[in-house]
């Protein structure tokens, strides 16, 4: 029935009358004929679109046109007691009639006759979905004998259960609410699936006055529709009295609930990729991105008014994303909470230096145990100091990456190469922005651009042995295995020496191997970990870019990292342990060439007698089967060590041709020493 139903019901009686004589002196025939001319209005109607978790949860909305909320909704998704009302208040014959009913029509305009005023109305359901879809004038005869003419047309073109649904979905509700599902959401916070007698009784009076019934501004008039349906409802067998009698006590809500915003940044941007989509359903679980927002805020709000955070959750065994937080709040303007921090290119610090390691360990430059040393160095030109500009002499290799040293990674970095440091980046699926072209020795100590995200990425590599999924956030969306970015014994030993730093007060140690990072003016503060199963990423900063004094990767993120795995999940899932060819021995038991690094550009300049490995190539694929292995070497100086995937597999040779025991099928990483520790390095695959 339409808003302000009783005035409008005593002018409709002289139309309603008009309409059922009408019916009579054109006869059926007559009638058919002007019902097939109606031309009928667009019954596909535009719906909010959706972003669902996991599960099914709603994570946001979007309104339509005019900032409307209007959702898509099926019969079968709304509780039946609420179905059942609807129908036996508003329309009782609605599955028998064919738009109109004529013994109601007559009823109600005899009633309104006798009486002087609306005692019952003669509108069906589908003469309502027709004044809905046309939002037709109900105020004059003409327009109800149009919804008339309407309503019997919808009903030769629909069936019930799709004029049902058009109901479902266009009823106002009051505000900007039309349907249902924005109905139930907005003034309980809930599905229609399941309702109190009280919620569907107030939800059936509220399309008939949806202005003047609004339970939080007319409260009185609201509870007084609600009890008028409770009432009919207990009249015809509907409801019982006890449930009459708590129904009709049950409180209404007094304020129209927000629609859900959890995780913004990533539904909008998912919406931005599928823009034809009506429904996006995210990997992320909806309950673990609710706490981490949570904690988001928390930790921001604990910094200042415009610090900001950010945290990336994922599973990096599928590559599943389960919770992406941008920021502490979309509408924190102080913090800037609508840039998303998951993809903003920061400075990463010293959360690369675990990557240079993990390659030093591959190519078998250095052992975890390995002597190392800290002091002064001049990289022709470019002098890097420790962070708290002390220097430690030597140490070993555990101990450099646990204390986050800067000389020996950018050594070690110079070894390495940093073009391919920055292939290792791109095969770990990480992009990189350099502020000048090429890449130099600083990429190492966070001079470079990364997006938590892309920093996500690359641990998720390490935590997978050195080998990941790309990381998704659509559900449907395909597994993705990215390239090779190092052994699974090289990601090992990173692992184990990262699982040896100190956890933050009050958390538990060696549960996760995890580095901080701090970038340069202390504008912003890292911190990423995994344990056997899931990663988690956590930036702190402003989003602006200026400085935060004080503000230490270890100090400030390194505790929430914790945190966040204790809401991701109850337990920790424990670590992996080493993979068979992993060497684990002291530095005084390592081979002579591991016990100590010794740098090129320090122990001895541009060296035209360094060993060469020509046999087998860089990157050669081999049919060897389960045969030995043939080697052979130009220049360096006899005995020569031989590793394979840093294991010792040929010690005190004098020759430069000669044969080693098969390392076994699959990729392997060869590396030969000579006694001045010089050596050469070839990655290949054997079939």
């Amino acid at each position: 029935m339409p808003q302000n139903a009783e005035g409008s019901a005593r002018r409709f009686a002289p139309g309603l009358v008009l309409a059922a004589a009408l019916a009579a002196w054109f006869g059926w025939h007559r009638i058919d004929d002007w019902v097939d001319a109606t031309r009928l209005p667009e019954t596909l109607a535009e719906t909010s679109v959706e972003v669902r978790d996991r599960n099914g949860d709603l994570l946001r909305a979007f309104p339509v046109e005019d900032g409307l909320w209007r959702f898509a909704v099926r019969p079968e998704q709304v509780d039946p007691g609420y179905l059942a009302m609807l129908l036996r208040y508003e329309d009782k014959r609605f599955y028998s009639h064919r738009g109109v009913d004529l013994r109601a029509m007559l009823r109600a305009a005899g009633q309104a006759v006798w009486n002087g005023g609306v005692v019952s109305g003669g509108s069906t359901l589908t003469m309502q979905v027709a004044r809905l879809l046309e939002d037709g004038p109900t105020g004059r005869w003409a327009g109800k004998l149009r919804q008339i003419r309407l309503a019997l047309a919808l009903e030769r073109n629909l069936s019930k259960e799709e004029i049902l649904t058009l109901y479902l979905t266009h009823a106002p509700y009051g505000g900007n609410l039309e349907g249902i599902r924005a109905a139930t959401l907005a003034w309980f916070g809930k599905e229609p699936r399941r309702l109190t007698p009280s919620e569907a009784a107030l939800l059936v009076a509220l399309p008939q006055s949806p202005a003047a019934r609004r339970p939080d501004r007319a409260p009185v008039v609201a509870q007084a529709a609600r009890n008028r349906v409770l009432q009919r409802m207990a009249g015809q067998g509907v409801i019982g009295a006890p449930v009459l009698e708590m129904a009709s006590a049950a409180p209404l809500p007094g304020r129209m609930r927000p629609f859900p915003q959890r995780a913004p940044h990533a539904a909008a941007r998912m919406r931005a990729a599928q823009p034809e989509a009506q429904r996006i359903t995210l990997t992320i679980d909806a309950g673990v991105q609710s706490r981490l927002e949570a904690l988001a805020a928390t930790a921001a709000g604990a910094g200042g008014a415009q610090l900001s955070a950010a945290i990336l959750a994922a599973d990096y065994q599928s590559g599943e994303i389960l919770a992406s937080v941008g920021s502490p709040g979309l509408a924190e303007a102080a913090r800037q909470g609508f840039v998303d921090m998951t993809r903003a290119q920061r400075s990463p610090g010293s959360a690369l230096k675990p990557l240079v390691y993990g390659l030093a360990f591959d190519q078998g430059l250095v052992h975890p145990e390995t002597l190392i040393h800290d002091g002064p160095m001049d990289f022709g030109g470019y002098a890097p100091r420790n962070f708290d500009g002390q220097f430690r002499g030597d140490l070993r290799v555990r101990e450099a990456l646990q204390l986050s040293l800067n000389i020996p990674v950018v050594m070690l970095t110079q070894e390495i190469g940093p073009a391919r440091l920055m292939a290792a980046l791109r095969r770990a699926g990480t992009e990189v922005q350099l502020p000048g072209g090429a890449p130099g020795l600083a990429v190492s100590l966070g001079g470079a651009g990364v997006s938590l995200e892309g920093l996500v990425q690359l641990y998720a590599a390490l935590a997978g042995g050195g080998q990941s999924k790309a990381l998704r956030m659509v559900k449907d969306a395909a597994p993705k295995a990215l390239a090779r970015v190092m052994t699974e014994r090289a990601a090992w030993q990173v692992m184990d020496i990262l699982r040896g730093l100190a956890p933050p007060p009050g958390a538990r140690a060696k549960v996760l191997a995890y580095k901080t990072g701090t970038s340069y003016g202390h504008r912003d503060a890292w911190a990423l970990g995994w344990d056997g199963r899931h990663v988690i990423g956590i930036w702190l900063g402003r989003a602006d870019g200026t400085p935060v004094p004080g503000a230490y990767g270890g100090a400030l993120a390194a505790p929430v990292l914790f945190e966040a795995f204790g809401l991701l999940k109850p337990e920790f899932d424990p670590l992996p342990p080493p993979p068979p060819e992993t060497l684990i021995a002291s530095s005084a038991a390592l081979p002579q060439p591991l016990q100590r690094f010794r740098p090129r550009g320090t122990a001895f300049a541009e060296d035209a007698e360094a060993p060469q490995l020509l046999f087998p190539p860089d990157g050669a694929r081999l049919l060897a089967g389960e045969a030995p292995l043939a080697v052979k070497l130009r220049g360096g100086q006899p005995p020569f060590l031989v590793l394979a995937d840093g294991r010792p597999v040929a010690s005190g040779v004098h020759r430069r041709e000669f044969e080693v025991a098969n390392p076994g099928q699959g990729f392997s990483a060869l590396v030969v020493v000579d006694s001045a520790g010089r050596s050469d390095r070839a990655s290949v695959q054997i079939d």
